[in-house]
């Protein structure tokens, strides 16, 4: 009975992909017969799980959207999965660590002793990693109307904010006026939230924090576009004005570096800035726990950088030359 409960929650696990499957693979993933894989169909079906069936060539099974919530059923892999999700969810949202302490809570207590027992055994302490460079967390409101704009494709209108979260005035030099954007993708990128739209003033794709946006969402639809690149990862890292702002640090410099804003842009730390200034060179500005830590970041490029500030940096690239000189070798 426990093999045939395991081998069930399996089947459906498969089914619950979203997918088409049919009789010949979900045999072979589960290791059974064509026979009996008809049998568990029908258990499922006995519980209220709406799986449907397409006949012909090209036909399979796969889960409909029910109707009624059925039996809230994991296996043990993804009881160990949720166990993991919840208790390394990332804190890029206010409150998302209280959510998600209360929802593998609520989800315990709804598992079978068995599977509540896998969860149980897996506590764990995330520390935080210093060179995550993590943003505050932003407003879940503000994620979800973004998020809501995406799927639907609904035309979103868009203020910049300041870093501070509040409104530039009309006089200010950082002010821009509202503008309209079709947006197209949320990414998560070193814990911050950026939005991938095309701008219809502009006629351009940009890439634009979240939560350095004030949106409001129309009714207007849009179609979707072609992807700015066939990489969109490789496009939000070398897009150079995302609207980032430096991580607060105990140090901060910035250095003229001998290489274009976009390649900069894509193997600079979360949390620093990157300013264009013609097609061969750029600013970037970042922090670290001490001199010596940007100093060592700027080495990483393996440019030539120059215009280095405060004079405190520049000090500790010099003390940093002279540690990584070979010492004068005399007999």
């Amino acid at each position: 009975m426990a093999a045939t409960s395991h081998r069930t929650l399996r089947l459906l696990s498969l089914l619950g992909s979203g997918r088409q499957w049919s009789l010949r693979e979900l045999a072979a993933r589960l290791d059974i017969s064509e026979r009996t894989v008809r049998r568990d169909i029908g258990t499922l079906r006995d519980l209220d799980f709406p799986i449907t069936t397409r006949h012909g060539p090209d036909g399979g099974y796969r889960l409909g959207t029910p109707s009624t919530l059925p039996p809230l059923l994991f296996d043990h892999d993804q009881a160990l999965a949720v166990a993991v999700a919840l208790q390394t969810a990332p804190s890029t949202l206010f409150g998302l660590g209280d959510d998600a302490a209360r929802a593998l809570v609520t989800l315990r207590q709804v598992m079978p002793p068995e599977l509540r027992a896998t969860m149980e055994s897996l506590r764990l302490t995330r520390l935080r990693n210093y060179w995550e460079f993590p943003a505050p967390p932003i407003d879940p409101a503000a994620l979800t109307v973004a998020g809501a704009a995406v799927r639907r494709r609904r035309v979103l209108v868009v203020e910049t904010l300041r870093p501070d979260g509040s409104r530039p005035a009309p006089d200010e030099r950082d002010f821009r006026p509202a503008r309209r954007l079709e947006p197209h993708h949320l990414v998560v990128w070193a814990a911050r939230w950026y939005l991938v739209a095309y701008d219809l003033a502009d006629r351009a794709w940009q890439v634009q924090r979240i939560d350095r946006l004030h949106m409001r969402s129309t009714t207007e639809q849009f179609a979707l576009r072609e992807r700015p690149g066939p990489d969109l990862a490789q496009f939000v890292m070398s897009t150079h004005d995302r609207g980032d702002t430096v991580a607060k640090w105990q140090c901060t410099g910035s250095a003229r570096l001998s290489l274009p804003a976009h390649i900069v842009s894509r193997w600079a730390p979360g949390g620093s800035v990157v300013e264009h200034i013609d097609a061969e060179t750029c600013r970037l500005t970042l922090g670290a726990w001490s001199w010596a830590g940007i100093a060592g970041i700027l080495a990483t490029f393996d440019a030539d950088f120059t215009e280095l500030r405060p004079p405190e940096l520049a000090a500790a690239c010099r003390r940093l030359a002279g540690r990584l000189s070979p010492p004068d070798e005399t007999d």
